[in-house]
């Protein structure tokens, strides 16, 4: 970890020390301006320490793409004899082909005195003389006007969700995707039972087991096909096939997360929303408390509350509501992990996720679940497949690349993972 990197984290846990000190300010007899001013700067801190957080990855992407350019920048100079270029030799004059495709790359700025005179002399349109200097011509001054570029490219971003992660929910890969029964059963309702001297054991089929079964199958998503001209293969500074697996990746990510959130269970994967059963109906339809919140943890039996993947999923903009939320003795339902040690922010005592597919607060509306997450299994066959197709689009100098993912996803016990609905 960088230096930057490591300060930055820093900052952000000082942001989150000094919001929860400014808004335990807030008293009974606080006046309610006072109260509306302090919640503001606090909503302000809180902003600022999510963009921190949106800082920190930023600067761990960078630090790897940097890593990543100087391994294999072609601007670099290569080989190892030691010997400084271009003081003599018997060395190859560059083609005019390579001279174009380089200043075409990197800029005139990156050719030398000979490989101007080499893309110069290919030109016919350039006249014998110019007089007049610009910089917008390359022999009238243009050669003099430095030419920047990036070396990088900025990919949009948007969080897309943890339902794909294999340290959150269960994953189970296979081979293959054919039909995949999964055998259930819930005896929680059996009990045993006092029996008296002599007395025969009860033998009416009332303590008989009750299996049940579940299922997963394995449904095919696409990326949609992308047409790359070999022009732009060629003579782009990025390795754009490279660019699209990762564009491609996370297409699928966000298509799965999504349905593995909300899907429907009829011809795609059930989702851990659709799929969890009802632990506590709010009062209202547009707010929620911090009691509702604490009937809804309690709603899930303690066997399911004790495993390691039990946790929270609601969005960004429900857990914004939920961080200014206090019990009946003024402490705050979220608490701020240890950023330095990796430990999570909790709420009431449990880690969280933020998932973007997840309804907000709104009428009717499934804005917040809790439970066992490990009985949740994402089926996952084999891995992500991305196909070049360049027969198909030969004949118009194009290739083109589609990426394809088969899984499922299903909710073994309903009672594991329960919702907040809103009225």
């Amino acid at each position: 970890m960088s230096v930057q990197l490591k300060e930055l984290r820093e900052q952000q846990a000082r942001i989150a020390t000094n919001a929860r000190a400014k808004f335990e300010e807030i008293k009974d007899d606080t006046p309610a301006e006072r109260a509306a001013e302090i919640e503001r700067e606090f909503d302000a801190m809180m902003a600022e320490y999510d963009k921190l957080g949106e800082k920190i990855e930023r600067m761990k992407k960078l630090e790897e793409a940097e890593a990543r350019a100087n391994e294999g920048d072609p601007r670099r100079p290569r080989g190892d004899d030691g010997e400084a270029r271009g003081n003599g030799g018997d060395e190859t004059p560059p083609e005019y082909k390579d001279v174009f495709a380089k200043a075409i790359r990197f800029g005139a700025a990156s050719l030398s005195g000979e490989e101007r005179s080499i893309l110069l002399q290919g030109r016919a349109d350039v006249p014998e003389e110019v007089r007049a200097q610009a910089t917008t011509t390359d022999a009238a001054g243009g050669y003099t006007v430095p030419e920047g570029f990036s070396g990088e490219i900025d990919k949009a971003m948007a969080a897309w969700g943890p339902m794909w992660d294999a340290d959150i929910v269960r994953e189970l890969v296979t081979s293959s995707g054919n039909h995949l029964p999964w055998p259930t059963v819930d005896d929680t309702s059996q009990n045993g039972e006092l029996k008296d001297e002599n007395d025969p054991a009860t033998d009416d089929g009332s303590g008989d087991v009750v299996f049940g079964e579940k299922a997963l199958d394995a449904y095919v998503y696409d990326t949609k096909i992308v047409r790359i001209p070999y022009e732009l293969l060629q003579d782009s500074a990025f390795d754009v096939e490279a660019l699209m697996n990762d564009l491609f990746g996370e297409r699928l990510g966000r298509r799965a997360n999504a349905v593995l959130t909300t899907g429907t269970g009829t011809n795609q994967p059930h989702g851990i929303v659709t799929a969890s059963s009802l632990g506590k109906t709010a009062a209202s339809a547009t707010a929620i408390t911090s009691d509702e919140i604490i009937d809804l943890l309690h709603s899930v039996d303690p066997a399911y509350r004790s495993s390691p993947r039990c946790r929270w999923q609601f969005s960004d903009t429900t857990l914004a509501t939920i961080r200014k939320l206090k019990d009946g003795q003024g402490n705050y339902l979220w608490q701020m992990g240890d950023v330095r040690a990796g430990e999570p922010d909790r709420l009431l005592a449990h880690a969280y996720s933020v998932n973007q597919a997840m309804a907000s607060i709104a009428t009717g509306t499934k804005p917040i679940i809790f439970g066992d997450h490990s009985r949740y299994v994402v089926r996952k066959v084999r891995g992500f497949t991305v196909l070049t197709l360049r027969e198909r689009y030969a004949e118009n100098f194009q290739i083109g690349m589609v990426g394809f993912k088969r899984f499922d996803g299903e909710l073994l016990n309903t009672a594991a993972v329960k919702h907040m609905i809103m009225a």
